[in-house]
């Protein structure tokens, strides 16, 4: 393909770009130094809303909460999405349905999927969960909506549960494309399942698994809508996440302050960079590794 078919043809894709992304990235880098509030002029105050951002203990909270359940979330589900991927893998026939079976928490909008999840945990709609545990442990009752600990991972479960098809699709795609010869390789050699496994076919997905894991934190740093129904209470107990900290500060209740919005959003986006760097490095090696 010549150079102007290539720009002909990836110019529209840039405009939408440059409308969707780059402009509206200006436009908080810039709030982000201003006092801003709606239908008015910015007024530039400098650092004051990185300073205020920084210094208030609730931003902290929430930067925690949501490092934390990036972290395990991520771990799970990579984790979890590789030997589901590995099962999968084995079958046959019965691959489609079981496939599309596995899908339904994916395709669900994210919201309506965390509000069924809830259900599951409160007594008012059933809560089978508690019904089985109370069963194991008689007298159990686990707070699940006001308790930190309970609720984060009540919060984490879901986010493995609506996260895992992707994560076990793409892997299973990747597994797909392992040469038979290598395993074969591996088991005359005598390796065992967890060898081959370990040293051959990981290391030889090892960039469809650095994809997913960038893909799901990005996912899972965006945490928002979810925590309505599966954390009424997440200000009170400390587990609200960094977007809906965000939403709370400059949308919610009234609140104008889109300048301390913007500047917290520019600390999430260089929080994500900072997560992402090992596993975006990754995958150029693998791809300068591809190109020779």
């Amino acid at each position: 393909m010549k150079a102007r078919e290539f720009w002909l043809l990836f110019a529209p894709s840039l405009v939408v770009m440059a409308g969707l992304l780059v402009i509206p990235l200006i436009r908080t880098i810039q709030w982000s130094f201003e006092s801003v509030r709606y239908g008015t002029p910015g007024t530039f105050v400098g650092l004051d809303n990185y300073v205020n951002a920084l210094t208030d203990e609730r931003f902290g909270r929430a930067a925690l909460f949501t490092v934390t359940v990036t972290l395990i979330s991520t771990l799970l589900i990579v984790g979890l999405g590789y030997m589901v991927a590995t099962g999968m893998n084995k079958l046959s026939i019965s691959r489609p349905v079981v496939l599309g079976l596995l899908l339904i928490s994916y395709v669900l909008p994210q919201l309506v999927g965390a509000v069924a999840y809830s259900w599951l945990f409160d007594d008012n709609f059933g809560g089978v969960v508690n019904q089985i545990l109370g069963f194991f442990i008689p007298g159990i009752d686990v707070l699940w909506f006001t308790d930190p600990v309970a609720n984060a991972i009540l919060v984490i479960s879901n986010t493995v549960w609506n996260l895992l098809p992707f994560s076990m699709l793409i892997i299973l795609a990747g597994l797909q494309g392992v040469p038979g010869e290598l395993r074969e390789a591996s088991t005359i050699d005598g390796a065992n399942g967890f060898q081959t496994h370990l040293h051959v076919i990981i290391p030889t997905i090892r960039g469809v698994l650095g994809f997913v894991t960038l893909i799901t934190i990005m996912d899972v740093v965006r945490l928002f809508d979810t925590l309505i129904p599966l954390s009424p209470q997440a200000a009170a107990i400390g587990n609200e996440s960094i977007m809906l900290y965000v939403y709370s500060v400059a949308f919610a209740n009234g609140a104008q302050q889109l300048g301390l919005g913007s500047a917290i959003n520019v600390l999430t986006i260089i929080l994500i960079l900072i997560m992402l760097i090992p596993f975006i490095r990754g995958v150029f090696k693998e791809a300068k590794a591809a190109v020779r």
